[in-house]
């Protein structure tokens, strides 16, 4: 069996004062504004984090693109106003998403419990009595952060973290979240990962990106042919961990969350990665059509295709 405990993790700094030269003054400037905008009221975050987004829409064109292509694939039923409609509110939902980047944060998340609501719970507390550990199979939903920030006030849980390119960003995003989960391990650490389900830990894991050709197959997402790892399967089988579907959203008719969590899936893994990882994507799809606004769209998650010599969708 492939050993998926062989990368180690990079080496993170997360000492301010590392990073009191004037090279980093625009990232604290930028950072100080983050925390000045956190303390305004949600109601208002929402409505800055739309105008964010509107602006992204109209001046980043490529992101706008690559949106555009993932939704008319995904959604090949919907006439081509109604994929574009969608494309311009998930711009906007995940402009809130960067505003809530600052709540999650610079904000304690009880400030958040009373408009937050968790579904099925249960099925969370049953998994962990089983003593091996429970998987929260997420997806790149734009309320991220702060919905994960938020699971920490109703069960203890660690969570993998793709670390930021920029140095002093992620210091302050690795120390916010070390306040708040029991462990922020890097999305390399797959040792650290089954040492903490041998500890029997809730850990917050998504694997719904596209990482290129190494440790794939081809499974379906919502139809079409996505290179989807196989790490998943390997994990599960090193650790006997259960797999328990996760998703969040926010509300539509008023400032709020919903946290849901799903009974574990059964009969995984099944010794056959296609299976699995259709399985897994299925999950995840049915998840995303809840709220399809509220999805990473600008990620080309169909960049890598079955065959080198087929032509990229972007």
């Amino acid at each position: 069996m492939r050993d998926v405990s062989r990368r180690p993790p990079r080496i993170r700094d997360t000492r301010y004062g590392s990073y009191l030269h004037p090279r980093w003054w625009p990232t604290w400037l930028g950072i100080g504004l983050m925390w000045l905008l956190a303390r305004l009221p949600l109601r208002l975050q929402w409505w800055l984090g739309t105008a964010v987004g509107e602006l992204a829409y109209r001046l980043i064109p490529r992101r706008r693109h690559i949106a555009e292509v993932n939704i008319r694939l995904c959604f090949p039923e919907l006439p081509p106003d109604q994929q574009q409609r969608l494309v311009r509110r998930a711009f906007h939902s995940n402009g809130i998403g960067i505003m809530e980047l600052g709540l999650a944060w610079f904000r304690d998340p009880d400030a958040f419990t009373p408009v937050t609501t968790v579904h099925g719970l249960e099925h969370v507390e049953k998994a962990l009595a089983g003593g091996k550990g429970v998987l929260a199979l997420g997806g790149h939903y734009s309320s991220l952060d702060l919905c994960g920030t938020l699971v920490t006030r109703y069960v203890k849980a660690d969570v993998m973290q793709r670390d930021h390119n920029n140095a002093l960003l992620n210091a302050v995003m690795t120390s916010a979240r070390q306040r708040n989960y029991e462990v922020a391990l890097d999305s390399k650490d797959l040792r650290g990962l089954l040492r903490r389900l041998r500890e029997n830990r809730l850990i917050w894991y998504a694997s719904d990106q596209d990482y290129g050709r190494k440790g794939i197959v081809f499974a379906p997402f919502f139809g079409v042919p996505a290179a989807s790892i196989t790490a998943t399967s390997r994990i599960v089988e090193r650790s006997g961990c259960a797999v328990v579907p996760f998703s969040h959203f926010r509300r539509e008719d008023q400032p709020g969350y919903d946290i849901y969590f799903h009974p574990p899936l059964t009969g995984f893994p099944s010794g056959d990665d296609l299976a699995d990882a259709t399985t897994v994507n299925r999950v995840i799809e049915n998840e995303v059509r809840r709220h399809p606004e509220q999805y990473l769209w600008m990620h080309r998650r169909f960049k890598t295709r079955p065959s080198r010599e087929e032509p990229g969708f972007y």
